[in-house]
This record gives C-alpha cells, sequence and structure tokens, in this order.
C-alpha cells in the first residue's frame, strides 16, 4: 500500500517569474511571465507518528527556496545567447536575475525535484518519504510534470 499527499504553493503566493525560451520559434522566445503554481506529490508506505506522509508545516524552507528562486525573477537560460544584455538589466536595477541551466515549465519541474528530493535526504525523511513528481503550472491551461 503507497500512501500520497500533495502539496501546492499556488498562483496566489507570488511566484511571479518573467523568462524566455530563446530557441523556441515562437513569441516564447520574448520575455514573459506566469505566477506559478508547484505542486509536490511525496509517498510513503508507512505513514509517520501523526500518521502524516509528509508534515506541511516543515517545508518552511523549501518554500522560502521557491520564491528566492521564482518570486519576482527573471530567469535566464546559462547558454542564452543574450546573457549579457539580460544581466545588464540587474545591473541596471531593473531585474533579478537568476541563472539557471535551462527555463521553461518542464525545467523548472526538474530543478525544483532536484532541490527538494535533496532537502528530504538532508533532513532525515528519506528512505520512509519519496518525492514522486513535481508539477508546475504556467496557468490553468498549461503545466509541466517531472518524474525521476
Amino acid at each position: 500500500m503507497t500512501f500520497v499527499s500533495t502539496k501546492t504553493y499556488g498562483h496566489d503566493l507570488g511566484l511571479s517569474a518573467a523568462f524566455r525560451q530563446w530557441r523556441a520559434a515562437s513569441h516564447c522566445s520574448r520575455i514573459h511571465g506566469y505566477a506559478l503554481r508547484v505542486r509536490l506529490e511525496f509517498e510513503a508506505e508507512e505513514l509517520d507518528g501523526n500518521n502524516w506522509v509528509m508534515d506541511f508545516g516543515g517545508l518552511k524552507q523549501i518554500k522560502a527556496w521557491l520564491e528566492s528562486q521564482f518570486d519576482h525573477k527573471l530567469l535566464v537560460a546559462a547558454d542564452d545567447p543574450a546573457l549579457r544584455d539580460l544581466i545588464n538589466l540587474q545591473t541596471l536595477g531593473l531585474a533579478d536575475i537568476v541563472i539557471i541551466p535551462a527555463t521553461g515549465c518542464e525545467a523548472f519541474a526538474n530543478m525544483v525535484f532536484k532541490y527538494v528530493d535533496a532537502w528530504l535526504d538532508e533532513h532525515g525523511h528519506t528512505p520512509r518519504v519519496r518525492l514522486s513528481s513535481v508539477e508546475v503550472c504556467e496557468h490553468g491551461a498549461n503545466s509541466a510534470i517531472y518524474r525521476p
């Protein structure tokens, strides 16, 4: 038997990130933004002493990290050919830049998964608790899910 619980950091949290997908042959190659939603799915074969898969009250560090990476940030792919110009926006005080390996919901879901998975291990939740997936939504119609 597997128990599943989810924690969602909704659009209302204010993870208002801007980014561009410079390789896209569409308007997505231009800087645009969304109030992202992040949904974490945890699994366990056994519940803890509180009958929980995960104590959501203990996830404050994850929320703070999400805010540090996505809240009012301009996410820029490390290989973006306009990287210097975009970094200049920060130099001018016009943007708070976070340079990451790749942009887009798929890349964001992977990035969040890696962070939360490592956090679970560092805080002694593994092997009982596993992070089974991360979903990142731009809005109600578009999302991406990362599963290992």
